[in-house]
């Protein structure tokens, strides 16, 4: 049976951020009506599973005048996820980041 769901096509790369797809995993030795569940964060549009962490970031400076969109320049210290999803959000939304 093929259970797929198309998604609508997305206006913007933080469009697709959230629902984070979930697999059932299936072990033997699991009790009766347990259910073991893994989320797939390589599917999530950075491939990381700090997308939710760095929007939610760009939002609040926004909300609080910090950051204007189309204008500014976000500093973070990280190469890690947290950089490569802030990196990302802010070339859609026409920050620097550095």
């Amino acid at each position: 049976m093929d259970s797929r769901k198309t998604r609508p096509i997305a206006d913007s790369i933080e469009d697709l951020i959230g629902s984070t797809p979930l697999i059932r995993l299936h072990f033997e030795d699991t009790a009766p009506g347990t259910q073991v569940l893994a989320k797939l964060e390589a599917a999530n549009p950075m491939s990381t599973s700090k997308d939710r962490a760095a929007l939610y970031m760009l939002r609040a400076a926004e909300g609080r005048g910090e950051l204007t969109p189309g204008s500014g320049t976000v500093i973070e210290a990280t190469s890690g996820n947290t950089g490569i999803s802030l990196a990302a959000l802010c070339a859609a939304r026409g920050y620097r980041c550095v």
